[in-house]
């Protein structure tokens, strides 16, 4: 039968499979969706970036539509999520663009170095394309943006002592 579903049920079951945590079939399963097309329509609209509504609702945005990002704004980027704490939506309403882009770029930094976040797309680049002197730039600004975040973190870390300090 046809069930109510709210927004933020939709977005666990489609964030859930596009994380790898089960099939189509385990997720439908898991969260009593009737069919795997109800779920793959989810889907479509998520990756789509349009409104995946609760049922028998206006709905809410669930995503931003993307843009296409420069090399040094995809290093901007990922550097600005590691210093932030790797938050995507903070990063992603900064430098209007998708969540899942904030998340990429951060990600593809911490596995792959500066070189990842390059775009590959289209005609095979050489992979010297970057120069030595770009290439120590960017990662230079990345080590920044983690030593800030370490910063913020030792400086939270007094405050809290300080006020356990005050209390006992």
């Amino acid at each position: 039968g046809w069930t109510k579903r709210t927004y933020a049920e939709k977005e666990i079951a489609v964030q859930e499979y596009l994380s790898g945590l089960g099939s189509l079939r385990d997720i439908c399963k898991k969260y009593k969706i009737s069919s795997t097309r109800t779920l793959r329509q989810w889907i479509a609209l998520y990756n789509g970036h349009k409104k995946l509504k609760a049922s028998g609702t206006g709905g809410s945005s669930l995503m931003t539509k993307g843009r296409k990002t420069t090399f040094e704004e995809r290093v901007e980027i990922a550097s600005y999520s590691i210093s932030h704490d790797h938050n995507y939506a903070e990063t992603s309403e900064k430098f209007k663009v998708s969540y899942q882009q904030a998340r990429n770029y951060t990600i593809k930094y911490e596995t792959g170095g500066v070189t990842a976040l390059q775009d590959n797309r289209g005609k095979r680049k050489p992979e010297d394309s970057l120069t030595e002197m770009e290439k120590l730039q960017a990662e230079l600004k990345l080590e920044k943006a983690k030593r800030q975040r370490a910063e913020m973190e030792l400086s939270f870390l007094k405050k809290l002592e300080e006020i356990e300090r005050r209390r006992g």
